[in-house]
């Protein structure tokens, strides 16, 4: 097994390298930093815009490949992934945004799933009952909400819970609060503002894992080798949860794993309206300030990302079957 995912992971290694260094060249060809520059009051002298994309290594008039030799070269040998076209260090930005996403992505990824595994396998078990129907009503109807209006109704409602008690339970704007000391205080305030970005991501989330588990579940119950389980004297709920539940999860541990990625990159609407300066928020504002190295340093962590997804699912894979293990 060691063996197996040690492949796995330098297959993924290149795939990073090969991504990051593609993304490079895309954007050095499709983005353009001295744009940045035009059209300001007063006009800035060309020489001066040149001078200050040369200290960034951003001057489009010198050859591309210089520019990505000395890129590399930052990376390789400094960890420096460069600096946006107006001075900002894209190291320190991709430190500080990727812990703001990961408060409440990783904690919406794992209810999501908590919720939508555990619904898919409930209804799977009553299938076309009330629950079953109720369960499916429910879903299809968050499954079709838009992010944005879930986001504005949750925001709404938490208002209006404010007002009701006199004393802010829930906070809609930003990630913390200033001036707070202590641990139990900071932890406290923390949840206060984790709680409603983290209950969109839920409700917006978990029915895709709802279907995608019981549609499967359905499928592996009516297999012959859990009849033959239920001859021998197991019960229905025995035979699922022995049998058919860890061949079922297979494939929806995988569609969960490769899905965190994107979860860091497009949670934009729900960090914009909650105001938390999160990867989503990064993501758009590089593209529309033509800033080349915060691009591909998203994308490079998007890769990572994926590459850590594709190792956890192949994990998941051999533990849930023995087939794996053996071969």
């Amino acid at each position: 097994m060691i063996r197996y995912l040690l492949r796995r992971l330098v297959g993924w290694l290149v795939m990073i390298v090969v991504a990051t260094n593609l993304t490079y060249f895309l954007a050095s060809f499709f983005l353009h930093p001295r744009s940045n520059y035009v059209g300001r009051r007063p006009p800035i002298p060309p020489d001066v815009i040149t001078r200050s994309l040369d200290q960034y290594n951003l001057n489009d008039q010198v050859p591309i490949l210089s520019r990505w030799w000395v890129w590399l070269q930052d990376v390789v040998l400094h960890w420096n992934w460069g600096m946006s076209p107006v001075g900002d260090s894209v190291n320190e930005q991709i430190a500080f945004r990727v812990w703001v996403s990961a408060e409440f992505i990783l904690g919406a990824t794992i209810l999501s799933t908590v919720i939508g595994i555990g619904l898919g396998v409930y209804t799977a078990s009553r299938q076309y009952k009330l629950a079953d129907r109720v369960a499916q009503g429910t879903s299809i109807i968050t499954l079709n909400i838009p992010t944005v209006v879930a986001a504005l109704g949750i925001v709404l409602l938490a208002i209006k819970f404010n007002q009701a008690v006199g004393s802010t339970v829930f906070y809609v704007v930003g990630a913390s609060s200033d001036n707070v000391s202590g641990l139990g205080a900071e932890i406290v305030d923390r949840a206060q503002h984790l709680i409603l970005p983290t209950l969109v991501l839920v409700i917006t989330g978990y029915a895709g894992t709802h279907f995608l588990q019981r549609s499967l579940l359905l499928d592996t119950i009516s297999a012959d080798y859990v009849r033959t389980a239920r001859a021998k004297g197991l019960t229905k709920a025995q035979a699922v949860r022995r049998h058919a539940l860890r061949t079922s999860l297979i494939p929806v541990a995988t569609q969960i794993a490769f899905s965190i990625p994107g979860l860091f990159t497009g949670a934009v609407i729900t960090e914009s309206i909650f105001g938390w300066e999160g990867m989503g928020r990064y993501f758009t504002r590089t593209i529309a300030t033509n800033d080349v190295h915060g691009v591909v340093a998203t994308a490079a962590f998007g890769a990572l990302m994926t590459a850590i997804g594709a190792i956890l699912a192949d994990i998941t894979v051999v533990v849930l079957d023995p087939r794996v293990r053996v071969g």
